[in-house]
């Protein structure tokens, strides 16, 4: 058993369409659009037992939370609110737009959008707080009383934007100077599995983060700057029967062609302008599907994307390993960066890492103003990338998942020498669901 929480932003607010920082304060409402939004998000999740739904009191969350309830068919639990969901207090701020924030407080708003967790406010009775360090400590409060009080249940929380990413963060155990490097939309669906284990830490692995597929099934390009899309190509026979691929060139199964089409309409919108790909079969195949949507864009290959070399483990089903190398196999599944794969070719997954990163690191060079870059690799490549990008270690590698097909957005709002933002990670809802119930299937 597995605690599974869904954390899920409200909708679209009166503050958001007129761009008024909301803040703590209590005077925003949902639109029309923002109820829309929770009605669907509601749909998307119905026939999903929900055991807990916890919302921060604030109207926006708690009428998101109610619709959202209320559009289930079966019966949801009386909705409990936390004062450890309110949102960011921007004391003094709540209440301006961006535009008046940048003629009174030029110099603190340079700061919220560069090191926000660096901003000093000033309250109305003269005392200075940090929103930011202040936030990621109730949030930090918040998620150990969740997975002591909710074990092996399934938790729907939904609150904000500011207090969401704190959430995400102290899970990771990742602290708030990386709070500008994630993103979270209106009705945005992240997805966190728990497990625990007697008196140990729990473990967290990022399901999906900031879905948006239920409310539009089209990924849009960026806003500014340039994009990558991370994927993981289609199933193959080998990762349906858990048998190590490796860097075994195996091609795509029925499943697997089917999983890139899916994907490939799914970005069908996207203005895809460069593409790229591990030399391998499955991810070319898969990349080569999507493109088909995009014609006149060239796929080029990148050996730095190539899958982990397993060396002997190559070609062989866990069990196999299991009977074979029982503690190199135990070490890789609890302590990855303490396993070096046996035999000739065998990688560790910091050479992995540090290969692959410098590979996205040179395609994000490449992006230019409006720019998106298709990219598309393996399950323990793409883990290793995501881990860099949200901040974590290589062997962290099992708290990101990567689905068949799954789709990762990282955005450079600044261009290709820019900091990375982590706008969505593992997106699988137009594979089918809003949940990724699928196996990750062999290496």
């Amino acid at each position: 058993m597995a605690t599974r929480v869904l954390l899920l932003r409200h909708g679209l607010s009166t503050y958001n369409v007129q761009g008024r920082i909301q803040g703590r304060d209590d005077d925003s409402t949902l639109t029309a659009d923002g109820e829309a939004m929770a009605r669907r998000t509601g749909e998307a999740l119905d026939g999903i037992r929900l055991d807990v739904v916890l919302s921060s009191p604030l109207r926006r969350a708690a009428h998101t939370a109610a619709l959202v309830c209320g559009a289930c068919s079966g019966a949801a639990p009386a909705v409990v609110y936390d004062d450890d969901l309110l949102e960011v207090d921007l004391e003094p701020w709540s209440g301006y737009s961006l535009q008046q924030l940048l003629e009174r407080w030029p110099e603190e708003e340079r700061i919220w959008r560069t090191h926000p967790e660096q901003l000093t406010l000033q309250r109305a009775d003269g005392s200075n707080h940090q929103p930011i360090r202040e936030l990621h400590r109730q949030a930090r409060r918040f998620w150990e009383r969740l997975c002591r009080r909710h074990r092996d249940q399934t938790v729907l929380v939904v609150a904000h934007n500011a207090i969401l990413r704190c959430v995400v963060l102290a899970a990771l155990g990742l602290g708030p100077e990386r709070f500008a490097r994630l993103r979270l939309n209106n009705c945005g669906l992240s997805v966190l599995n728990v497990q625990t284990g007697g008196d140990e830490a729990a473990t967290v692995q990022v399901e999906s983060f900031n879905s948006t597929v239920h409310l539009d099934p089209v990924a849009p390009g960026p806003r500014r700057g340039g994009r990558i899309l991370l994927l993981r190509h289609g199933e193959t026979d080998w990762n349906r029967q858990s048998r190590f691929q490796g860097q075994i060139d195996v091609p795509l199964n029925a499943t697997g062609r089917q999983q890139a089409q899916q994907t490939a309409a799914f970005l069908r919108r996207s203005p895809i302008r460069r593409a790229y790909s591990s030399p391998m079969a499955r991810p070319r195949e898969t990349a080569e599907l999507v493109l088909e949507h995009h014609p006149g864009v060239s796929l080029a290959t990148c050996e730095g994307l190539l899958e982990i070399g397993h060396g002997l483990w190559e070609g062989k089903l866990e069990q196999e390993i299991q009977a074979r190398w029982p503690r190199l196999l135990a070490t890789w599944k609890t302590a990855p960066h303490q396993a070096a794969m046996p035999g000739p070719g065998g990688e560790t997954i910091q050479q992995v890492s540090q290969r692959a990163v410098a590979a996205m690191e040179c395609i994000a060079q490449e992006l230019e103003e409006g720019d998106t870059a298709l990219v598309v690799a393996h399950d323990a490549v793409n883990k290793a990338v995501l881990c860099h990008f949200l901040g974590l270690s290589p062997a962290r590698i099992w708290s990101v998942k990567q689905g068949n097909g799954g789709v990762s957005v990282i955005d450079y709002p600044e261009g290709g020498h820019g900091p990375a933002i982590v706008y969505s990670l593992n997106l699988t809802g137009h594979l089918g669901g809003v949940l990724d119930e699928t196996a990750a299937g062999a290496l």
